[in-house]
């Protein structure tokens, strides 16, 4: 047997391992802030690029469909999905700015966004981060072990103990389906 294949799934359960009682009760703080959010009729908007931008429609899926139980539909929007606008922005303004203009367009005080960058510097990513602020809505970010800028803007910031982009990802993926079980059960009819 390859031995990369050992030492992939044990660099993987070694950064599991690492999410120690503060990563653990930073995802119990983004899921109260998104499901007061979300109570409050607010929306959730998503972004990130690369695998964050898939991780970001997958989120969207979660809270728009369901994760395991059935709930009423809860209002998360995935910014990296509509090619129209995202192709229109990065020609007529910059690629930096294609998710910052959507959420100046749809985000208004009460919302949040949830922006997934594995370096926390992602400019597009900050932008957005930095227009969400501005418009007073709350940002969560998930990020790499460093943070980055990001972790800095952001008003909770799960930082994935790891460096490495695929560990940093298998971690945010596990992250985001806790936190999508904790919002699931909150506002299931069985909850």
């Amino acid at each position: 047997m390859n031995p990369k294949i050992s030492e992939m799934i044990d660099d993987l359960v070694a950064a599991v391992a690492r999410l120690d009682a503060t990563a653990r009760q930073t995802l119990d703080a983004i899921a109260g802030m998104l499901m007061e959010a979300l109570e409050s009729g607010g929306r959730v908007y998503v972004c990130g690029n690369g695998g964050s931008a898939a991780d970001a429609q997958h989120i969207a899926g979660e809270l728009a469909g369901r994760f395991r139980r059935d709930r009423p539909a809860l209002a998360c929007v995935a910014l990296t999905t509509d090619t129209s606008v995202l192709t229109a922005v990065g020609n007529d303004f910059s690629y930096e700015q294609v998710f910052s203009r959507q959420v100046e367009a749809l985000g208004q005080r009460g919302d949040v966004l949830w922006a997934l960058s594995t370096s926390g510097n992602s400019p597009n990513v900050l932008a957005a981060a930095r227009t969400a602020a501005a418009a007073g809505m709350k940002v969560v970010a998930m990020t790499g072990a460093a943070g980055g800028a990001l972790g800095e803007l952001a008003d909770l910031c799960f930082r994935a103990p790891a460096e490495r982009t695929d560990l940093v990802q298998q971690l945010h993926q596990l992250a985001y389906h806790v936190i999508c079980e904790l919002i699931d059960e909150h506002f299931s009819k069985d909850g």
